[in-house]
């Protein structure tokens, strides 16, 4: 049963309630794509004159694929700018979990229009699946130079804050009470506690994170120029702590940090009251 205010159970065309992903992905194409279509926000949609009925361009492109397996709890959701690109405008990640709940694994809204910085491929141009087989310090240096976070091939639209309340819904429609997901970087994390999220694991070493970048901590004195991604005064951003620990300045690897939203509870997390506001946090991961 929903719980948000205005908001009506899921069913499908035959008037049978939907309770997870399982369930939707055994649903004839056309209407899952129709479910699953109302996850991308209007003003992407707008933006690339995509028809919310065919999923193509305005020239006739078919610019949205899902990957919605029958007999799977998953969905795979990617809009392209033109529909051979590499790259995604949009990209969503999802699944059921074995306790009810939905896993927000990925979502990235990236301009297609921006300037590309190849973070993501290794010297030989192949995938360094999120610098886990290697970094291209090159292009991380020019990345961050121009305002990008780790992981960032480009700047975002700033279209999270219209994404997730869709995905809140959607989860609600279902009658899901919890969200988790993990956030790959420390700036995901900051940017989750912001629309809510609270901590499965992971709370104490963010607020270690925080006390240490402070004046006197181990993180603060590390901040010594030893690399461009260490120096003095990146305490005081989200976006300059993300690449001093995506550069290794924690004695342990950014890894287990589990997150978690109930429906329509804001967790009221800040792990980082303290940082600078000039910095706008961009919502695209």
């Amino acid at each position: 049963m929903a719980n948000l205010p205005g908001n009506a159970p899921l069913l499908s065309v035959s008037g049978s309630p939907l309770f997870c992903l399982r369930e939707v992905n055994a649903l004839p194409d056309r209407e899952k794509e129709r479910i699953y279509g109302s996850l991308i926000p209007e003003r992407l949609c707008r933006m690339l004159q995509i028809s919310a009925e065919t999923f193509c361009s305005a020239d006739g492109e078919r610019l949205v694929d899902f990957t919605a397996p029958p007999g799977l709890g998953l969905l795979r959701l990617k809009v392209r700018l033109h529909p051979h690109d590499r790259d995604t405008v949009f990209f969503l990640d999802v699944a059921d979990t074995p306790y009810r709940q939905l896993e927000l694994a990925f979502c990235i809204i990236n301009d297609p229009y921006a300037r590309r910085f190849d973070v993501d491929l290794d010297s030989r141009g192949q995938d360094n699946c999120f610098t886990t087989l290697g970094r291209n310090i090159p292009e991380e240096i020019r990345a961050m130079q121009a305002g990008l976070f780790p992981n960032q091939t480009r700047r975002g639209l700033r279209m999270f804050a219209e994404f997730f309340p869709l995905f809140e819904r959607f989860a609600d429609s279902m009658g899901v009470e919890m969200i988790v997901a993990e956030p790959l970087t420390y700036d995901n994390a900051i940017r989750y506690e912001k629309y809510g999220f609270d901590y499965l694991t992971g709370r104490m070493l963010m607020q270690m994170i925080d006390r240490e970048f402070g004046p006197g901590g181990e993180l603060f004195r590390r901040l010594d120029g030893s690399s461009p991604f260490r120096k003095p005064g990146q305490e005081r951003t989200v976006r300059g702590r993300s690449w001093a620990i995506h550069d290794g300045i924690l004695d342990e690897p950014w890894d287990n940090i589990r997150i978690y939203k109930m429906i329509g509870v804001h967790a009221g997390i800040n792990t980082f009251p303290g940082r600078e506001e000039e910095e706008d946090l961009p919502s695209e991961l």
